[in-house]
């Protein structure tokens, strides 16, 4: 298929799907090389970039959704009335930091590292849809693991979530060390 006609096909199956697509998905459906579908959606969404067209196609891991631009954000909620992205507490957001970091992780490996319940947390992530059940621990109790959603990447306006800025993260199993000074503060 020519490059052209291939934009074309990826340019009308994106629109129409709504959301996401995985890139597998539409090379079978195709009938085509992943790379070349990955070259020729890339090369389509620069190419609506840089019009600065009022659509953008945005990947999102791999997969692309086509969405409305940033610049038009304003317009769009005028005319369609549509509400803000959801407004999270303190708490939902450690708890969705946790899942994002750690992912897949339980209900429990939350509640480890906040030290809190963390049900209506994890509840509320849910409902926002910016959280999804990723299976279940293979320990007794069968606990579900959790991890981010495509809505999670497109509220935040990340591509993946090697985009999330690095931390240090925490060894289960071991104590938290505390940085000497405030170890100092808390035994003076």
């Amino acid at each position: 298929m020519e490059t052209e006609q291939l934009q074309r096909a990826i340019e009308a199956i994106v629109f129409a799907a709504g959301e996401p697509i995985t890139i597998q998905r539409l090379a079978f459906a195709l009938e085509t090389d992943p790379s070349e579908i990955e070259q020729a959606a890339d090369a389509l969404a620069d190419d609506y970039a840089y019009q600065r067209r009022g659509v953008r196609i945005l990947k999102l891991d791999k997969a692309y959704q086509m969405v409305s631009s940033g610049e038009m954000a304003e317009y769009v909620t005028k005319a369609l009335e549509t509400r803000k992205p959801p407004k999270l507490s303190a708490s939902q957001l450690e708890t969705l930091t946790i899942i994002a970091y750690y992912q897949p992780a339980t209900k429990a490996m939350v509640e480890q590292i906040r030290g809190v319940d963390s049900a209506y947390s994890v509840s509320a992530l849910l409902n926002k849809k910016l959280i999804e059940e990723a299976g279940r621990l293979n320990v007794p109790g069968r606990p579900i693991q959790y991890k981010t959603t495509p809505d999670f990447l497109r509220t935040f306006g990340i591509s993946s979530l090697e985009e999330l800025p690095p931390i240090e993260k925490i060894a289960f199993g071991e104590p938290i060390e505390l940085p000497q000074e405030a170890a100092a503060e808390e035994n003076g």
